[in-house]
């Protein structure tokens, strides 16, 4: 007889995620489009913030100055600039606004939640009425607010995305360090005379990284949306600095005249958060233990 192989839950996960085919399609997606924004330098025809006045809205195929290739692929904008080119490099902005707001709202949501999880009593009270008064404001006024506040740019839109954003973790961590906290091997590990900082980052999250693996591939999308929705506005990335959706607040004065400027953009925009969310149902299902077979 054959010995079985020993796995784990990230192992299981990882063969259930791969039967998953929608799951499977997000993540080939994320993976392509992480490699195109990386690659941005060698595969972007033009440089995105090269104006050519003379060939300003050009439809697709048209001949081109600034292309290495010598065609504008997907057409130009208003300022002659190449639209694919542009789309590249906006994939940058949006791909490191969604990663580097989830792992600045992950870090805190942990921490906090752990502390208020683990010590419960007056720690845990303050921590979550803070967070409460954070749950207490429509997401997408806040950060109007702030942007307005601190002005545009990509610093300030870390800090305004990442001021709210932590509060949701920190009550999926506390909720998961409040069930743990409890069991045997905790209770071994305090009998051990392990300290508490040990306990919790060598027992304690280990344990809780599903669930956290999960909300941070179901936040990246919303931080991409959010930071398109205030660039559309005029309070994220400003211009010349491509984002895909300062595009589509560009290409919205010329719906009528040229309306596959703004239809570019919208689509990759639809796509990345469409992959992310099908990438992080998939991992939430792989990751749910009642599903192991």
């Amino acid at each position: 007889m054959g010995v079985k192989k020993a796995t784990n839950l990230y192992t299981d996960a990882f063969k259930r995620l791969r039967r998953n085919k929608p799951a499977m399609f997000g993540l080939a997606f994320v993976i392509f489009i992480t490699i195109i924004a990386i690659l941005a330098p060698l595969l972007a025809p033009a440089d995105p913030n090269k104006i050519d006045l003379q060939n300003r809205l050009k439809p697709m195929g048209s001949s081109s100055k600034i292309c290495k290739n010598g065609v504008y692929l997907l057409g130009s904008d208003e300022y002659g600039r190449d639209i694919l080119s542009r789309l590249i490099y906006g994939a940058r902005v949006s791909l490191l606004v969604g990663v580097v707001t989830q792992f600045i709202t992950t870090v805190i949501g942990i921490i906090v939640g752990a502390l208020a999880g683990y010590y419960g009593g007056a720690i845990d009270m303050f921590m979550m009425r803070v967070a409460d008064v954070l749950f207490a404001f429509p997401e997408l006024l806040f950060y109007i607010g702030m942007m307005f506040a601190l002005g545009p740019g990509l610093t300030n839109m870390f800090i305004a995305l990442s001021v709210i954003g932590w509060a949701g973790k920190a009550r999926l961590v506390r909720s998961q360090v409040i069930s743990l906290k409890e069991t045997e091997f905790v209770e071994a590990a305090k009998a051990q005379g392990l300290s508490d900082f040990r306990i919790i980052t060598k027992h304690i999250l280990p344990n809780c990284m599903g669930p956290i693996i999960v909300s941070v591939s179901l936040g990246i999308p919303g931080s991409i949306l959010a930071e398109a929705g205030l660039s559309f506005l005029g309070l994220g990335i400003l211009p010349p600095t491509p984002s895909w959706g300062n595009m589509i607040r560009s290409a919205s004065a010329y719906l009528r005249i040229q309306p596959w400027y703004a239809v570019w953009p919208g689509l990759v925009l639809m796509l990345a958060t469409f992959s992310f969310n099908l990438l992080g149902d998939g991992l939430r299902d792989a990751l749910d233990p009642r599903l192991k077979q």
